[in-house]
């Protein structure tokens, strides 16, 4: 979730064919039954093959565990959640905060807010907007800009 930016819910429900590891895309089906094509990267693709191989399904990459359907997003939650436990974050660290993070870094490197737009699926640049907050890396590279632009005028 955090690699693609996919919401808990277009994640389980990924079936294998969504992987296109020749043109490197992974296909989700989003809100609004919204197919949008987001950019695979090598570690990523070697983790989804990893995951394949763990379950060798033949039609989800996250099957439940009688092999009938996918994984619900009930069940992905509970182990989210437990996983963050292990980990010692608290409970405002939610599978959302994956695709909030994701959206975030991109904004931090530079990507275009409309870039981001896509990859996240939102119809509305509005919807994108949250995620323009003020990082202190972004406060940092501001400041710096500032600093440049106004250093011949005093």
């Amino acid at each position: 979730m955090y690699a693609c930016g996919t919401r808990i819910g277009e994640t389980v429900e990924l079936p294998i064919t969504a992987v296109d590891s020749k043109q490197m895309l992974l296909q989700v089906i989003g809100k609004g039954n919204r197919q949008r094509a987001l950019p695979l990267t090598e570690p990523v693709l070697a983790m989804l093959r990893s995951v394949w191989t763990t379950y060798r399904h033949p039609h989800w990459l996250f099957p439940n565990h009688r092999g009938s359907n996918h994984v619900h997003a009930s069940t992905a939650r509970v182990a989210f959640n437990r996983a963050r436990e292990a980990s010692g974050f608290d409970d405002r660290f939610t599978p959302h905060t994956l695709r909030h993070s994701f959206a975030t870094r991109l904004l931090e490197l530079g990507v275009d807010i409309r870039v981001v737009q896509i990859l996240l699926g939102h119809s509305s640049l509005r919807s994108t907007e949250i995620y323009t907050h003020l990082t202190e890396p972004l406060r940092r590279d501001l400041r710096q800009m500032l600093g440049d632009f106004f250093a011949g005028l005093f």
